[in-house]
């Protein structure tokens, strides 16, 4: 276990027992999700920002960075003038 995470695992014992007063943040994705972390409300960075879970019972053997998605759903706009052959043909307005 590398040093962030047995960082993680105190700072969880210290919030467990009430003593932890500011919020859990944390960038270690890749810790799996145990049982006397239910309950709790952990902040996940996803390469952009930190990303709230709350951890539930269902969740336990899983790993932290699953609940905070990396990408974010593409929505395409309507293609513009010159994107496609037929494009050429519309009329502008």
């Amino acid at each position: 276990m590398n040093d962030q995470k047995r960082t993680l695992r105190e700072e969880i014992k210290l919030a467990r027992d009430g003593k932890l007063k500011n919020k859990l943040k944390t960038h270690v994705r890749d810790m799996i999700i145990l049982p006397d972390m239910i309950g709790l409300s952990i902040s996940v960075h996803n390469g952009k920002e930190f990303f709230d879970v709350t951890i539930k019972s269902e969740m336990v053997g899983h790993y932290l960075g699953e609940y905070a998605i990396t990408n974010k759903r593409v929505q395409h706009g309507s293609p513009g003038v010159g994107s496609s052959r037929s494009s050429l043909y519309v009329p502008l307005k």
